[in-house]
């Protein structure tokens, strides 16, 4: 009999679906009868060509992308894109950001390379449980963009919904880092002006990144940005100018396909994930809440339904809960270091049977040690 395989809550890089890695798996020495694996081909040949367009098209299905945005697939990630941005589109002048946890942080310090930063709001004063609210935001009249990390995959904070910056009186574009929960839910691109994020979370393996523009927001880097990652030089040579991570794009692709099968409550796609997501996070959350064994200090208004940080009331147990939950094939629990505790990452690829596992586990390890 196979052994049952571990359920991993990595925050990144993270599970990939079963079906994509055995698909994957299959074709690895030879896809579709081209002779040749994926790995193998060239970037500009007419069998990986085909896998491009397919993936780009799959994807601007799945988010509902409009035709006025261009999609990009480059490299770096979303610390790489932190330089990135201000490059495309700071001018060297003026770019807002909001802090709400330790990526929009690394976003603040590296963007102050290559242009004035200004910080139009920030939740450090609640230790980044909290999203401070977009009504006493204090954004520059003179800012190029304005810069969110739409979850914050440390400390476990999401905004629910996008800021809408027009109604604010920000004529400034929104920029977004969706790194860790793109394809977790519908974007509204009408507040949108750029969209990026690194593949590991939801998308596949790391070392791909995925950025959507809006076509107005091209053509204003900085003579000092690299061509690579000129937008508009990557949008013009359709993300060839060089080498792009062919089998990054590969994976994603076979993700996007998977993505679309996915049908729940009459849904499908983005839209039958994202139920399937809220009903994982409501199975975790509100065990969580019933215990006064673990806790998770995150308001409730603002909890991711990706990253779950939590923690045990006794911290001296933590080496022990770490040790039975590997034992129960329950993976990557440990919480970042900056913030200690535990963390459950439970991606579009956990099962809503993992996150029950991993309920009865700490049920069950609860019962033991009380």
């Amino acid at each position: 009999m196979t052994k049952p395989r571990p359920y991993n809550f990595s925050a990144g890089p993270a599970a990939i679906p079963l079906e994509v890695l055995e698909q994957a798996a299959a074709e690895m020495t030879d896809w579709h009868g081209s002779g040749m694996g994926v790995m193998e081909m060239s970037h500009r040949g007419k069998e990986f060509i085909s896998i491009y367009e397919q993936a780009e098209a799959d994807v601007r299905e799945l988010l509902a992308v409009p035709s006025h945005f261009k999609i990009l697939f480059m490299q770096g990630g979303g610390i790489g894109e932190n330089a990135i941005v201000p490059l495309n589109l700071s001018r060297g002048e003026t770019a807002d950001i909001v802090v709400t946890g330790s990526w929009s942080e690394k976003s603040y310090k590296e963007a102050a390379r290559y242009c004035q930063i200004h910080l139009a709001a920030s939740g450090v004063e609640s230790q980044f449980t909290t999203v401070p609210a977009p009504a006493n935001w204090q954004i520059s009249k003179d800012a190029r963009y304005v810069h969110v990390c739409t979850n914050e995959t440390i400390h476990g904070v999401e905004f629910h919904a996008l800021p809408d910056l027009k109604a604010l009186g920000c004529d400034a574009p929104l920029v977004i880092d969706y790194s860790s929960h793109v394809l977790s839910r519908s974007v509204d691109w009408s507040k949108v002006g750029l969209a990026f994020g690194g593949a590991q979370k939801n998308i596949g393996p790391a070392g791909l990144t995925l950025v959507i523009v809006r076509e107005d927001l091209l053509g204003h880097a900085m003579s000092v940005c690299p061509s690579a990652f000129n937008y508009t030089t990557v949008a013009e040579f359709g993300s060839m100018y060089n080498t792009p991570p062919t089998y990054g794009i590969y994976i994603a692709g076979l993700t996007f396909q998977w993505l679309k099968r996915q049908k729940e409550g009459g849904l499908q796609g983005v839209a039958a994930m994202e139920q399937r997501n809220i009903a994982k996070a409501k199975l975790l959350y509100d065990f969580l809440d019933s215990s006064s064994f673990y806790n998770n200090p995150v308001d409730k208004n603002y909890r991711s339904r990706m990253n779950v940080p939590f923690f045990l009331a006794d911290a001296s147990r933590n080496d022990a809960f770490l040790a039975a939950s590997k034992a129960a094939g329950l993976l990557q629990l440990k919480g970042h270091k900056s913030i200690g505790g535990m963390r459950a990452s439970i991606y579009n690829a956990m099962p809503l049977a993992g996150v029950q596992a991993l309920v009865d586990f700490l049920r069950q390890f609860e019962k033991t040690r009380a």
